[in-house]
């Protein structure tokens, strides 16, 4: 396949901006707790272990805090959106939820916790639900139909490009 020559915009897509908004959240909080209880951890081994994680995820955010400057700005945001972008960008975050439901989970020993956060997840799933309907009865996510899948994904990704 061959790259055309059309100038990328200036700023981040609105999918890359709200996974770096992720990434550093959750890089942000992990910091905060290594920093934290490295004071407590005795082992010589480890401690280097956490020395060296603490300056990685430093340098990550970083890195990834000078994108915050490429985030779409309001202007952007009010041209050509319609309610298949709307309804797609919630789409993306009930599957985000689902997703960070499901992991939280997995970490999660304490009962009352566990099921505070079942209950959640099943309401991020219903909403998953609710979203996906909304979409599909409208005509914006044939999930079901591979050839309009593909030709609208094409349609978005035009209109993304031509947006200035």
């Amino acid at each position: 396949m061959e790259m055309s020559n059309n100038i990328r915009p200036n700023h981040l897509a609105w999918h890359e901006t709200l996974e770096v908004h992720e990434l550093v959240v959750f890089q942000s909080i992990s910091l905060m707790k290594l920093k934290r209880f490295i004071k407590e951890v005795r082992d010589s081994e480890l401690k280097s272990i956490y020395e060296h994680v603490i300056k990685g995820l430093e340098t990550n955010l970083k890195e990834l805090l000078e994108f915050y400057a490429l985030a779409p700005t309001e202007e952007l945001r009010d041209r050509n959106l319609d309610d298949g972008f709307f309804s797609g960008d919630l789409l993306a975050f009930a599957k985000t939820s689902v997703r960070n439901y499901s992991n939280a989970i997995t970490e999660t020993a304490t009962p009352i916790l566990r099921q505070t956060l079942n209950k959640q997840l099943q309401r991020s799933i219903q909403t998953h639900e609710m979203v996906f309907n909304y979409m599909y009865k409208n005509g914006y996510y044939p999930a079901y139909d591979l050839e309009k899948l593909l030709k609208h994904d094409v349609q978005l990704a035009n209109k993304a490009l031509k947006m200035k």
